[in-house]
């Protein structure tokens, strides 16, 4: 991917703490669910692996499993924290509270990279979820060219990025923050 809406240079993203849906396994989206016990352990957990990197500003989603997450990595530093929805889950219609296993069952489908083929008709494209993401994360990073931004998000925009960004899907675990990097091969996502 190239062009405008790409991001000029490395970045950190952070997928929030787990929620009890997560937990369960259901389709979450833009549905507003908090942090559960273990989604706060996993966002302090996130604050100390995150202190031994520079951060100068946190951008997150407007849900509040994102923002708790956000509130508690930018407490151990003092870190500014801004919203922007263009870092929200995409809506997934219907599917919101489903189990995941049973959506997949039921459709026939092997991998969870599939389910972007059931999305219902009303839901964010894929590629406008990753359009959108990757246009946010470009315009703070040009608006910002000498700030570390730590992004924090939810799993499917972040999977839809790192999909246009490489073609490839990530793992992305919750409260574990990683680094998109650019590089001479393209981008590339790890764990840090």
């Amino acid at each position: 991917m190239s062009g405008a809406g790409v991001p000029s240079r490395a970045f950190f993203c952070l997928r929030h703490g787990a929620t009890d849906w997560n937990r369960e396994g259901r389709f979450q989206g833009r549905t507003d669910n908090p942090l559960c016990d273990e989604g706060i352990a996993q966002a302090f957990v996130a604050a100390r692996r995150l202190q031994e990197h520079r951060i100068d500003q946190i951008v997150t989603s407007p849900l509040i499993r994102a923002v708790k997450t956000a509130q508690i990595v930018a407490a151990t530093s003092a870190i500014p924290i801004a919203i922007d929805d263009g870092l929200a889950e995409p809506d997934f219609g219907y599917l919101e509270g489903q189990v995941i296993t049973d959506t997949m069952k039921a459709h026939n489908l092997k991998t969870v990279q599939d389910l972007i083929t059931i999305l219902p008709p009303q839901t964010e494209p894929w590629a406008m979820v990753a359009t959108r993401g990757l246009r946010c994360v470009a315009a703070w990073l040009d608006a910002r060219p000498q700030a570390s931004i730590l992004f924090v998000s939810h799993d499917g925009l972040m999977q839809a990025m790192f999909e246009a960004l490489s073609g490839k899907w990530f793992h992305n675990r919750h409260g574990i923050p990683v680094r998109y990097a650019p590089t001479e091969k393209g981008w590339i996502v790890e764990e840090i």
